[in-house]
């Protein structure tokens, strides 16, 4: 007697082909891929941001990607806060706190070391600087502690600052963080005051102009 199988069923005589998983291909080649993940680790850029920049690196001849290179570590590098006002710098201390031309009388305090450049741009400054390295947020864990607060008020100790002008962003938290130095300073004797609201509620200092800066220094008031 002849058994054919059942059409349809498997042929238990016939060798069945190994399985295929399915394999995720890649985009891009691995290095490429690498790239762009870390570029996306970068504030303020997103997946086609990162492309972009990955395939401009791309195209770049080898000196110039190795330039690119050599400048992000020597950066990492030599680059430190200052002992002093916590400004980002590569000499200890700063050239800030080190001109002998600067006032040192009245000592700027600022949000973060890039709020620096914003307030030079308006060449009407020729004071010290103080930077915080953040602002009272305690929803985000940050308090008096996780700034530079406790350096700013060892360098009002010896009597030589005349007024403190309190330069944070006009946020919440720049405001708090405002409101907060007032009252630890205050005791001092020395004049708090706050930049005037040249720059505008919400904003951010990097985003002003030279005149709108320069506006918000001189309108400053006591706080």
């Amino acid at each position: 007697m002849w058994v054919f199988p059942v059409s349809g069923a498997p042929d238990p005589s016939v060798a069945r082909p190994p399985r295929c998983h399915s394999v995720k291909m890649r985009d891009y080649a691995r290095p490429v891929e690498e790239l762009i993940a870390e570029l996306r680790k970068l504030p303020g850029i997103g997946s086609k941001s990162a492309q972009r920049l990955a395939f401009h690196i791309v195209r770049a001849s080898s000196s110039e990607a190795r330039g690119l290179a050599e400048s992000i570590l020597n950066v990492t590098d030599s680059i430190r806060y200052c002992s002093v006002c916590y400004n980002i710098t590569d000499v200890d201390p700063c050239f800030y706190c080190t001109d002998p031309l600067r006032d040192r009388g009245l000592i700027c305090v600022l949000e973060e070391p890039h709020n620096v450049v914003a307030v030079e741009k308006t060449r009407e400054y020729r004071g010290l600087y103080h930077v915080l390295l953040g602002v009272l947020s305690p929803l985000n864990g940050i308090g008096p502690d996780q700034l530079k607060i406790k350096g700013l008020l060892e360098r009002l100790k010896d009597g030589r600052v005349e007024e403190v002008i309190v330069a944070t962003n006009p946020s919440v938290e720049g405001e708090a963080t405002a409101l907060y130095l007032s009252k630890l300073i205050k005791p001092l004797q020395v004049r708090v005051t706050r930049i005037a609201m040249g720059v505008p509620v919400g904003g951010d200092l990097d985003y002003a102009d030279e005149i709108t800066m320069a506006r918000a220094l001189e309108g400053r008031r006591e706080l």
